[in-house]
């Protein structure tokens, strides 16, 4: 055996164990572990001003785990603390039903793609069935603005 190719063999064996160790490295990482939620808040907070008006916290005081505790919420439908399969695929249901507009329970690519369609005939103003670049720059996807860095007071 020549010498590159017993080097080109050492560069597979060395990349195979590099995948199969972020594998495991995967593997142990993503392992169920037991995760506490708080309760949802209650939608009229404990403290009040003046004006006897319940204060909502601002939104930089929800935590993460409050988020987490509100999502959770929104899909348990039956309020027993989990969520089944069925309350987890309940918004993919109802997004399945607004595009199946014959309700045959299949979609076919005209139902799929129409909201496609309604946007390239939104943007092909002249009409002539195809986008210029101007035309065209109409259907990107708008961005999000990022969210404002909410620092402490520095005073």
């Amino acid at each position: 055996m020549q010498q590159g190719d017993r080097q080109g063999w050492r560069q597979a064996a060395a990349a195979v164990l590099v995948v199969l160790g972020l594998l495991g490295a995967g593997f142990f990482w993503s392992r169920d572990q037991p995760v506490a939620f708080a309760a949802p808040p209650s939608p009229v907070a404990a403290d009040s001003d003046d004006d006897g008006d319940a204060m909502v916290p601002p939104v930089s005081d929800v935590t993460p785990a409050d988020r987490e505790a509100r999502r959770l919420a929104r899909y348990d439908r039956d309020a027993d603390g989990k969520v089944g399969r069925e309350e987890y695929l309940a918004s993919r249901r109802k997004a399945f039903a607004r595009l199946d507009k014959d309700g045959d329970g299949r979609l076919g690519f005209d139902e799929y793609a129409a909201a496609t369609v309604k946007k390239f005939s939104r943007a092909d103003t002249d009409g002539d069935g195809t986008l210029a670049a101007a035309e065209f720059a109409t259907t990107a996807p708008k961005r999000r603005a990022p969210a404002a860095c909410v620092c402490g007071d520095k005073s």
